[in-house]
This record gives C-alpha cells, structure tokens and sequence, in this order.
C-alpha cells in the first residue's frame, strides 16, 4: 500500500489543501493498494487558476507546436503502456491483457489521433466575405469515469490541448492511479506548465466545485446521465457550455439474414469485455422469433464459457447494484439461462456473466443501465417491430445491426435513434465521433468532431 501525495497543478506536484484521502481498493482482493489525496474546494480554485493563468499563452501556440507536444505525450504513454496496463489492472480489476490491449492501447492510438489532427486542422476558413476563425473555448473542466479510466482522460484532454485549451481533471475516486501516471507522462512530454492540471477528489466535492467554478469554460463529463442532468444544470446558472456522454442501453439487432452463430457470439463478447462496465455495450439483443430459441442456446453457451475470466466489477456498490438488477430480473418473469446473482467466488467484486432470454420492454432489464455483464434477449415479428424496440429507450448512444447483406443492415441501421452504429461487427475507429441521442449525451468525442467541441467559433467581415 503506498501514500501518494499531493496534485498536479501548475506544471508540479503540490501539498493538499486538506488532510482527508481516498483509499483505492484492489476490487480482486479487496484489499487497499493506495491513497490519494480527497481534493477540496481550495485545490479546485488553485488548479483553476494555474489554468487560466496558462490558457494566453497555450492559445497562442502555433498549431504545428501543440501538435508536436502531442506527440511528444504519445510516445511517453507508449514508453509506459506496460506500467499503465498494471496499474489499471489493480485498481480496476481488469484483466491485464485487455488492460494491455484497451486501457493502455485506444488511449495511446487517440493521443496520436489528435497530435497528426491538430497539425493539419484548418482553424481558419473563409466564407464570402469573411473569414471564419476557430479558437480555443477556455478552462476546460475534464470529469471522468472510472470503467476506461485512461482512455477517459485522454479523450477529453488530448483535444483540449489540441484546440488550444487548457484543462484541471478530476478522475474517477476508484482509479486515480492511473490518472496520476497520466499527469507524470504530461510532465515528460514537456506540456508548459499549468496547461494541464490534476485534482482528485470525490464527485460531491471536487467535482461539483470544478463545475460551479466561474473560472471553468466548458464541463466535460462522461458518466451517468443522472449525475449529466445534475452537471448541465449547474453550467445553465452560468450559461456554460457541457459536454456530456452519458449512459445507454444499446441495441444488437440480428436481422433473419445475418449469420446468427457469429453475431450472437461476438454480441455476448461485447456485453462481457471490461466485466459489462462499457456505457456503449449491446445489452439488449433483438432476435427474430423464428430464430429466437438457437439465439438464446447460443449466447447461454457463450456466457459459460466466461466464467469469472472476465474480472471483477469495479467495488461492492457496483457489484450489489448489479447483482441486485439480476435478482430484479428474475421477479419480473425473465427467464435466466446463464448465471444469476449468486457470486462466483467468495472473494472479490465478481459478478457471474449473465444472460436473460424472455425479456419484455416492460422490464428493468431491458430498459435502465445495468452496467455490468448482463445481456437481456428480446424476440421481435418483423423489422419494423425490431426497430421499435430498438429505439424504445430514452438512451441512444450506440448499436449493432447484422444482416447478410451489408446494404440491408445500413439501411436499418439509419433509422437507429443512436449514436454510433457497428455495421456485421465494424472495429473501433478512433478517428469517428463518438456520442450520444437522447439521454445519451450531447456533444460528441473523437476526431475531428471531438476536437470541435473545444472550440469557440469567430466570424471577421470584410
């Protein structure tokens, strides 16, 4: 167990306004593997300020520099990938090859994403008469979640820097290793002081002073959409721009013609990948009814398969919360089929990887975030029937459709009412936005759109 002191602010490391911390537990063992300081209101106002003090002359910084600093900070998180994959692995109980593979590897491709977009993004066009100049937006408040805990981070301040702004973060109070390694990597790769600054702290505290924070420009923030509602009300006071990536309940919908043993596989691999702690995961999969009883004895196949190979979720609140929708699951009529609420080991936050077929949109599994590895089944009559249960959730951020032919899945897919859509299992593209409808969020992440969110825009006549 180690004691790690202090914030990052202003281009160092600096002593605490208060003496309280956070213990960060193993969530494998249960054991505590470290302490961060629990920031104050005083180290919010500190942080802010180093921003604002900083934001003149980061602004004014050519392009082509940003960009090359950028690149400096990628090359610094690859040199670290493998201290980052292990750290990441004991504060969030991944497994340490998809902490390799995901928790150190998206964030060291979407950090090279902006350093090669900042050097060649046109933040001046003209139109007509005018000229219309793109510049940074200000402070920038980066709150982030603890289920990609890196990844999070990067998403936010990478084109932050790159637009020209700078940035105070408040990590997740389960995971702020990592955020803290990532502050170590900012200072290697040269970022000028106060460009980029880290507070930790819990989110009634630290978070909300950094959202209520007048010296704050624009809230950025990814987690649940209740606490979404909570951020763009505070920002409404101040007429302050947000952004928020909130939660979902995505559609995997199998059209009669797709190849139904792979798309039900690879749908139970999505819902299982990070223990079922994805905002985007397909939790509810859509089954013609002639196909449905092969589907359910597939995916129920799949998920044994599992077992408790796929960690932990992230602490005993996380773990109850699930284990509590299953059970919810279960007295509504579902019919279980692979797992359930009991837990797989007597130690640890496991929950075992679950699949419920009979699911009616009625139901709390087929209509809130679960967030953890359960995947509900749904039986639909035709198309139209399948794309009404598809968008009938006030979520919409992400989806899969497969089809055997491509056109057919695209053209259902269109009609989706969310943000992202994967195509017979399209790869992750860290160049496309990424972002929700509904009550899914506002505002999008990732390449160029990402990094427009950081922008303020400026019209000169002539």
């Amino acid at each position: 167990m180690k004691a790690h002191d202090g914030m990052y602010i202003d281009g160092a490391w600096r002593p605490a306004a208060g003496q309280d911390v956070i213990e960060v537990v193993n969530p494998v063992d249960e054991q505590v593997i470290g302490t961060v300081p629990a920031g104050t209101a005083e180290d919010v106002d500190t942080a802010v300020r180093a921003a604002r003090a900083a934001l003149p002359g980061w602004a004014a910084t050519p392009p082509a520099e940003r960009a090359a600093r950028l690149a400096g900070l990628r090359d610094v998180l690859v040199a670290r990938a493998d201290e980052i994959a292990g750290t990441v692995t004991a504060e969030l109980g991944s497994p340490l090859k998809f902490s390799q593979a995901v928790h150190a590897g998206v964030p060291i491709a979407v950090a090279g994403s902006y350093a090669e977009l900042a050097a060649g993004y046109a933040f001046e066009e003209k139109t007509g008469n005018s000229v219309v100049h793109h510049e940074p937006i200000g402070v920038v408040a980066a709150i982030t979640p603890w289920n990609y805990p890196l990844h999070q981070i990067v998403a936010k301040v990478a084109p932050a820097l790159a637009a020209g702004c700078t940035v105070v973060v408040k990590p997740a109070e389960d995971t702020p290793l990592v955020a803290r390694l990532f502050a170590g990597a900012v200072h290697e790769a040269g970022i000028p002081a106060g460009v980029f600054n880290l507070v930790t702290g819990l989110g009634p505290v630290a978070g909300q002073a950094l959202a209520e924070h007048p010296g704050v420009d624009l809230v950025s923030f990814t987690g649940s959409t209740a606490v979404g509602r909570q951020i763009a009300a505070i920002a409404a006071g101040q007429v302050k721009k947000v952004a928020l990536e909130l939660g979902g309940k995505s559609a995997n919908v199998i059209l009669p013609s797709a190849d139904l043993a792979k798309a039900v596989n690879v749908g139970v691999a999505n819902v299982m990948s990070n223990s079922g702690q994805t905002c985007s995961a397909w939790t509810r999969m859509l089954v013609h009814r002639d196909q449905y009883d092969e589907a359910v004895g597939l995916a129920a196949a799949a998920a044994a398969k599992y077992g408790d190979r796929i960690g932990p979720v992230v602490n005993a609140k996380q773990r109850d919360r699930v284990r509590g929708y299953i059970e919810k699951g279960v007295a509504e009529g579902a019919r279980l089929v692979a797992g359930g609420p009991e837990a797989p080991r007597d130690q640890g936050y496991f929950v075992a990887p679950t699949v419920f077929a009979d699911v009616t949109e009625d139901m709390a599994v087929a209509q809130e975030e679960i967030f953890g590895p359960v995947l509900s089944i749904m039986r639909y009559e035709d198309e139209e029937d399948a794309l009404r249960i598809a968008n009938g959730t006030v979520y919409g951020l992400a989806g899969a459709v497969w089809a055997g032919d491509e056109a057919e899945a695209v053209a259902f897919a269109r009609r989706m009412e969310t943000g992202q859509v994967d195509i017979n299992g399209g790869r992750f593209n860290p160049l496309a936005p990424f972002g929700g409808y509904k009550q899914s969020g506002v505002g999008r992440e990732l390449g160029v759109h990402g990094l427009a969110e950081y922008l303020q825009t400026k019209s000169l006549q002539f």
